[in-house]
This record gives structure tokens, sequence and C-alpha cells, in this order.
């Protein structure tokens, strides 16, 4: 009778085991699951800040070469008058200030490039971050190796 008991008990327990272990995996799924949204949430947010800022530099960009052409249109109008009386001396200045501008939209270009590439960059260093907080949390992560 008594092995009958501990058979019976044995399995009482075998199954609030299983019972535990499946609510633990459970847990843990909705935990990786969590994680999952969050770090999609935040590359999304990421991604929409980097399309405000890329669109608020073009903008400016615009507005740059807006403003440079119209002192450009302004200073062609003062050399065209100029150039009846010296129209070398008034060829160079048209050229010198196309050159500033040119230089001024390449300087702007440049800037707007490397500050893509810094916003893309911390995009995925946020990625990563989120990727190794998922494996932490599922226990893959290289902490948790056993000796």
């Amino acid at each position: 009778m008594a092995s009958h008991d501990q058979s019976y008990r044995a399995g009482e327990t075998k199954a609030r085991t299983e019972e535990k272990t499946n609510q633990v995996m459970g847990n843990l799924g909705d935990t990786a699951q969590a994680a999952k949204e969050k770090a999609q949430d935040t590359a999304q947010a990421a991604k929409e800040k980097t399309q405000d800022t890329a669109q608020a530099a073009k903008e400016k960009t615009q507005e740059a070469a807006q403003a440079a052409k119209e002192k450009s249109s302004g200073a062609a109008h003062a050399t065209k008058e100029k150039a009846q009386q010296n129209t070398g001396a008034a060829k160079e200045k048209g050229s010198e200030m196309g050159q500033s501008t040119k230089e001024s939209a390449q300087s702007g270009k440049e800037k707007t490039q490397g500050f893509l590439q810094q916003t893309g960059e911390s995009v995925k260093g946020m990625a990563q971050g989120a990727t190794e907080a998922v494996k932490n949390t599922l226990g893959l992560g290289q902490h948790h190796q056993d000796h």
C-alpha cells in the first residue's frame, strides 16, 4: 500500500512541476514578446525622429539655397549694371559668389550626411541593446554559461 501512495504522490509532484514549468515558460514568452514590442517601438520612434530631422535639414537646405539664389539674383543685377563699366571685374565677382554658394551647399550636405549617419548608428545601438535584453531575459545571454 505504501508504494501505491508513494507512486500517487510522485505523480502529483510531477504534475505540479509540469504546471509550474508551463507557467514559467508562458511568463518568459510574455516577457520576450513585450521586450520585442518595446524594441520595435523604440526603433520606429528613432526612425520617425530621423525622418523628421532629415526633412527639417532638407527644408533648411532649400531655404538656404533660395536665400543664396535671391542673393545671387540681386548681385547679378548689380553686376549687370557694373558690367557696362567693367566687364572683367563683374564676371570675377559673380564667379566668386557662385563658388561660395556651391561651397555652402556642399558644407550643408556634408553636415546632414554626418548627422544621419550618427542617427543610424544610434538606432543600431538601441536595437542591439534591445536584442541583448531579450537574450538575457530568455537566458540566452553570454553571462549565463554553465561551467
